[in-house]
């Protein structure tokens, strides 16, 4: 209820979002269905994410008995469980400056061997002990002269400027991206590393280690109080503060500040499009966001957001701070320890949004409650507070995304069925549950409906609509000759946009009603086709899973990136959504009465040869698979949530030719090596697995 007329909005933003990457065909470009489909696609699918969000949490004892397992499943979608090793931090103080207050410390610190983070440490003078301390997480703020990346430590250096001024100590890092060496945040926004997705990686998982290990530097030095550790920051920052507060308990005030709103905001209305990778964990389990804030519960907390900001939309901070309030009730320290706080203006740091703050922390920190007089004020030039004189060689930075998260190995060969069964379950269980975990359970099943014949030149092309997935409507289409009654064999392939325009080509001519496509007629190829149905009792079969074909998605690259981008978020990718299409339409042939009984084939080409070998996993009694040019690893795609944790596309080939005969159209026999010692060892046959030249 809360999102009713919102999300009647949202619903058109999306629509004419989408709408707006499509070429016009006339004076106004419309909505096309496929639009319309794909927007209700992605409020339906967030409205269940929600809907599920906390809901088996009803008493304290429910929250204490979740609680862990919650903080582990964070863990896990952030690439940190299990939690890395804690390797020496080897920090090394570059230089300092004196202001007549505090010092500044330049440090930097390796929160992995050759993972470097740059940091200015802010220290009161005259401490007659250890201090309450803050860590200031940036965001994406960065300062840039002369080509030369300063870090956001510069743009930021006001707060922890104050908190010296105030009697905290306050030790400031940069981002994987903006910092002095310059990492990606921007992997899928715009550098299509969708392969991040396959490895279950997020650069908000470095920034959450980065800021672990900075609360480690801070409980080496005997300036610190290790029982007033606190956190803030704002955008990027303010992410970061709620992954290491959800994450660390060490952590015992928190202040985010424009750093979250709901998974609604995000999907529906569009607020991913506007944030970069690092704001998201790999939503494996379907969380909303609320059950991040809820992990900071009973220690203090206070929200803060600006209610004209477009990024982090005000309906959505309350409906996060409402699911983290429903949590907070259940303890005793609710009244005091959960606060929000929304002022006026944009996406910037305000001063109200300051002075807020440091209220905050002042009142749990210190039992203070007076007016803030000191304003936050910018004190050193870039040049004063940079930590490195020349980067160093041996970083990993750049190319952290590589390595971040462990990947499967190549499993070795089993030693027997009893082996191979047991790793081959436990490959499936996987996949399962942190690939296709985002699956529909319990569906309908799928009734294809007639929608037109046609027969020409001896061929007759029938089409059925089905419905994979709620407004998820797709077109199978079936081509034999004429009066055909006992087909001998069906053939299903699994077309790609390039392979959906080519069959259009191939077939407009013959059959200008049943398709209505605009496209260029090729009769050779077509009666190529006439020809092979003709001299044999063989059943074609054409489908065109979401986002091709009928249900093409934007032409525009820009509109498709955030499109791509959304599944994520709801436990998804756009090409695992793919396979289950494909499921359902060897559900359908088996389903209509000609094909319901024939032995079917697999075909397709490129990446949908990835979809349809996973396809080919979780169905039964596919007799054969012909994959041209199947992807050597999911590298190169189908990309898929945590693949590359478990297995990669060699293995997943062994699986499959346990169950069916596999023919590889590829230039050489690379890739294929696993699956045929498996085959060789378990002696499913030499012809199980064929390789022929495209």
């Amino acid at each position: 209820m809360k999102h009713h007329i919102f999300c009647t909005l949202a619903v058109f933003i999306l629509v004419q979002s989408v709408a707006a990457a499509v070429p016009a065909t006339g004076p106004t470009t419309a909505p096309t269905p496929a639009d319309v489909a794909l927007a209700n696609y992605f409020r339906v699918e967030t409205e269940a994410l929600s809907g599920a969000c906390l809901k088996d949490i009803h008493t304290a004892a429910d929250w204490s008995a979740h609680k862990a397992e919650y903080r582990r499943q964070l863990a896990e979608m952030l690439g940190l469980d299990p939690m890395p090793e804690k390797t020496p931090l080897n920090a090394v103080v570059t230089g300092t400056l004196d202001h007549p207050q505090f010092t500044v410390e330049k440090l930097y610190f390796q929160s992995r061997p050759g993972l470097y983070v740059t940091a200015n440490l802010y220290v009161p003078k005259g401490l007659k002990g250890p201090a309450p301390t803050v860590l200031y997480v940036c965001g994406h703020g960065n300062v840039k002269k002369d080509g030369v990346s300063y870090g956001s430590k510069v743009a930021m250096q006001h707060w922890p400027a104050w908190f010296a001024r105030s009697g905290y100590v306050c030790l400031i890092i940069d981002t994987l991206e903006l910092g002095e060496i310059e990492g990606h945040h921007h992997g899928t926004y715009r550098e299509n590393m969708w392969w991040w997705h396959d490895r279950g990686y997020t650069p908000a998982g470095v920034e959450a280690w980065n800021s672990i290990r900075a609360l480690d530097y801070l409980e080496s030095r005997p300036d610190v109080d290790k029982t007033k550790l606190g956190v803030t920051g704002r955008s990027g920052g303010g992410a970061y503060s709620w992954w290491l507060a959800a994450l660390d308990e060490r952590v015992k005030v928190a202040v985010p500040t424009a750093g979250i709103t709901d998974m609604h905001d995000h999907v529906v209305v569009g607020a991913v499009e506007g944030h970069c990778d690092c704001m998201f964990m790999v939503n494996t389990y379907r969380w909303d966001f609320g059950q991040v804030a809820a992990l900071v519960a009973p220690r203090p907390l206070l929200i803060q957001n600006t209610d004209k900001d477009i990024i982090f939309p005000l309906e959505g901070v309350n409906h996060v701070h409402a699911q983290a309030r429903d949590v907070y009730n259940l303890t005793a320290a609710a009244p005091k320890n959960l606060g929000l706080i929304i002022t006026e203006g944009p996406h910037k740091d305000t001063q109200e949004l300051q002075i807020t703050a440091f209220k905050w922390f002042n009142r749990h920190f210190k039992a203070v409650e007076e007016p803030i007089e000191l304003l936050a004020t910018p004190l050193f030039q870039p040049e004063q507070l940079k930590v490195f004189k020349e980067l160093p060689k041996d970083e990993i930075n750049t190319h952290v995304h590589d390595t971040f998260v462990a990947q499967a190995s190549t499993p070795k060969t089993p030693e027997d069925k009893a082996d191979w069964e047991k790793m081959r379950n436990g490959w499936l269980k996987s996949l399962q549950e942190k690939s296709f975990g985002g699956w529909p359970a319990g569906a309908e099943a799928v009734t294809p409906k007639p929608v037109k014949s046609e027969t020409s030149h001896g061929i007759t092309l029938s089409a059925y609509d089905f419905v994979s997935q709620h407004d998820v409507v797709l077109r199978l289409y079936l081509m034999q000759q004429e009066k055909l009654e006992k087909p001998e064999l069906a053939v299903l392939t699994l077309l790609d946009q390039s392979g959906w325009e080519g069959w259009l080509d191939e077939n407009a001519g013959a059959f200008p009603e049943s398709l209505g496509q605009p496209a260029k007629a090729e009769p050779a190829s077509f009666e190529s086709t006439r020809k092979m149905l003709l001299a044999n009792k063989w059943v074609m079969a054409f489908v065109a899973p979401r986002g091709v074909g009928l249900t093409a998605l934007p032409a525009d690259e820009k509109k498709r990136t955030q499109i791509y981008r959304r599944y994520p978020l709801l436990g998804q990718t756009f090409q695992g959504m793919q396979v289950y299409d494909a499921r359902r339409a060897i559900h359908a042939m088996r389903v209509i009465e000609q094909t319901s009984k024939t032995p079917l084939w697999l075909q397709a080409e490129n990446q949908m040869a990835g979809v349809a070998l996973y396809a080919s996993l979780f169905e039964e009694h596919i007799t054969r698979i012909d994959l041209t040019n199947l992807p050597k690893s999911h590298v190169d795609g189908p990309h898929l949530l945590n693949v590359l944790k478990t297995l990669d596309i060699p293995t997943t080939l062994a699986m499959a030719a346990e169950r069916s005969r596999i023919v590889l159209y590829q230039k050489d026999e690379s890739g294929s090596e696993y699956a045929r010692s498996v085959s060789k060892k378990l002696e499913w046959g030499e012809k199980r697995i064929a390789i022929r030249k495209p």
